[in-house]
C-alpha cells in the first residue's frame, strides 16, 4: 500500500485514499494555499503515484478551506529573490522543466481527477484547476489566470488549456488582461462543469466522483486517455513554446517590478523590458 503521508510535511499536500477514491488537498491556507515549499514536486510525484495505487479510480484535488484554492505560485517569495542582493536567482530555462513534467502528469494520470474549487483559483492555482478532467466550484470562488498581471507569460499551462475550454478569442481576452471571473460567469463560458453553494461543494464533489469510481475502470480511463490525445497534440504545438517564452519573460525587469509591486500593493510601472 502507497503512503502519502510524506506529502504532508514535505510538500503542503494531504493525501487519503478511501472507497476508491484518492482526495488530495492543498493544505498551505495560512498563504492562500500558494504554491511553494516543495509543493510543485509533491504534486507531481502523487500524480505519478496514483497511477501505481491499484486503490484509486478517481481522485478530487481540493484546497483547506473556504478562501483559495490555490492563489498560484508565492508571489511573495518571487519579491523576496528580487529584493535580495546576490540571491540565488532560478537558472533560465529551469521552467521549461518543471512546469513541462507538471502538465505531462496531469495528461499521464489515467484515473479521472476532479478539481473541488472551494475558493479562489488563481494563476498556476487556476492551471492545477482547469488541467483537472472535470470542475465544481463554490459559488463564492473566483477564477483566473494572472501570469500578465506580474510581467509573466500564462505559459505553464493556461495558454495550453484554456482555449479548449472557453474557445481561442475569450482564451485570448482573459489570458492577455488576467481578469478573475466570478463562479456564474465561469460557469457560463464552460470554465467549469457546475457552480454550487459552498456548503455543498465536495457532497457534489464526491458524488461525481462515486459516479466515476463506480464505472467500468478500463473504460472510463481509456476514453479519458482517447480524449487527453486532443491536448497531447497542442502540447507538442503550443505548449513547449508557451513555456519557452514564459522563461523568457520570468528573466524580465517587467516581473521583477510586477511581484514587487503585488508585495507592496501598488500597481505596477511596466516598462516593456
Amino acid at each position: 500500500m502507497i503512503d502519502y503521508s510524506r506529502f504532508e510535511k514535505d510538500a503542503f499536500l494531504k493525501v487519503t485514499v478511501e472507497d476508491h477514491i484518492a482526495t488530495i488537498m492543498i493544505n498551505r491556507p495560512e498563504r492562500m494555499n500558494a504554491v511553494g515549499g516543495g509543493m510543485h514536486e509533491g504534486i507531481e510525484d502523487v500524480l505519478i503515484l496514483l497511477n501505481r495505487d491499484t486503490r484509486v479510480r478517481c481522485a478530487i484535488l481540493t484546497g483547506a478551506g473556504d478562501r483559495a484554492f490555490c492563489a498560484g505560485a508565492d508571489v511573495k517569495d518571487m519579491a523576496a529573490r528580487a529584493n535580495t542582493a546576490g540571491a540565488e536567482m532560478r537558472p533560465l530555462g529551469s521552467i521549461l522543466g518543471q512546469a513541462k513534467w507538471l502538465i505531462h502528469d496531469f495528461l499521464n494520470l489515467e484515473p479521472p481527477i476532479i478539481a473541488a474549487i472551494n475558493g479562489d483559483a488563481v494563476g498556476l492555482g487556476a492551471t492545477l484547476a482547469m488541467m483537472c478532467d472535470c470542475s465544481i466550484m463554490a459559488d463564492h470562488a473566483r477564477i483566473g489566470d494572472t501570469h500578465v498581471k506580474v510581467g509573466l507569460v500564462a505559459g505553464d499551462g493556461g495558454a495550453l488549456i484554456w482555449p479548449f475550454l472557453v474557445g481561442m478569442n475569450r482564451a485570448k481576452e482573459l489570458l492577455m488582461t488576467g481578469r478573475l471571473v466570478n463562479a456564474v460567469e465561469a460557469e457560463r463560458i464552460g470554465l467549469v462543469n457546475k457552480v454550487v453553494p459552498k456548503a455543498e461543494l465536495m457532497k457534489e464533489t464526491m458524488k461525481l466522483a462515486h459516479e466515476l469510481a463506480s464505472g467500468p475502470p478500463l473504460a472510463v480511463k481509456w476514453t479519458k486517455m482517447s480524449l487527453n490525445q486532443h491536448i497531447w497534440q497542442q502540447v507538442v504545438n503550443t505548449h513547449h513554446f508557451a513555456l519557452g517564452v514564459e522563461s523568457l519573460s520570468m528573466a524580465s525587469e517587467d516581473v521583477k517590478e510586477g511581484s514587487k509591486a503585488f508585495a507592496e500593493k501598488r500597481p505596477p510601472r511596466f516598462q516593456g523590458r
